[in-house]
């Protein structure tokens, strides 16, 4: 198995409503925030991890081809070689003859034009969202508790890498990379996805081999092959 070329998809994450990607929680205070975001250590600034972003695009891709989560580790792990979704994602079965995962999703973080433009007005990078359980009997609210969250309009840099071995395999990948795209964009992001949280829009895609670069559009139905 030799490595042909590896494939850069670049463009923006935009949020069309507020995410939440859950991070730890250090020091307790009182009326303090119960589900912080998760933030980089050093500029404590909210980013995507690429984990989320894989994970959520590998399960949405389950789906889609109907592949049963393995009871034992929680997702699909195929015995085929030739199964879509484990050799664009990847997979720990041992064994495995299709070779390495294709897909490389990096961690996205704020763009720099975002976010000077809300650091200029004054604006903090996430927002607070108080919430409540409602008790039905009662018609009262309870339990208050307070989510952290990045708010609607935020903007992210977008890079996933696209490792070619096989040229026959290479548009079928392309293809269902942007599949999966298009239905985490019709799906949720993070946490809370049926409460509203988590809409997201790739915008600015762009299809980069060497030194030639190519915009790209996702397909409007990612159900039609």
């Amino acid at each position: 198995m030799q490595l042909q070329k590896i494939i850069t998809i670049t463009g923006k994450i935009v949020l069309k409503t507020g995410l939440h990607i859950g991070g730890s929680k250090d020091d307790i205070e009182i009326g303090g925030i119960d589900n912080p975001v998760i933030k980089h250590p050093l500029t404590n600034e909210p980013y995507i991890p690429g984990s989320s972003l894989k994970g959520k695009m590998r399960c949405l891709m389950e789906y889609f081809y109907g592949k049963n989560p393995d009871k034992k580790f929680g997702y699909h792990v195929c015995e085929g070689e030739n199964c879509p979704v484990c050799k664009l994602f990847g997979t720990s079965k041992d064994g495995w003859k299709a070779g390495p995962t294709r897909i490389i999703v990096r961690d996205a973080f704020l763009s720099k034009e975002w976010k000077e433009k809300v650091l200029e007005k004054g604006l903090p990078l996430v927002e607070e969202k108080t919430e409540n359980a409602i008790d039905r009997l009662q018609g009262r609210a309870q339990h208050p508790r307070t989510m952290e969250r990045v708010p609607a309009d935020a903007e992210f840099k977008l890079e996933i890498g696209l490792r070619v071995f096989d040229i026959d395999d290479e548009k079928k990948l392309f293809e269902d990379v942007k599949r999966a795209m298009r239905l985490l964009e019709l799906d949720t992001l993070g946490g809370s996805g049926s409460r509203g949280y988590g809409k997201i829009e790739f915008k600015e895609l762009k299809k980069i081999e060497g030194d030639k670069e190519e915009a790209f559009l996702l397909p409007k139905n990612p159900f039609e092959e």
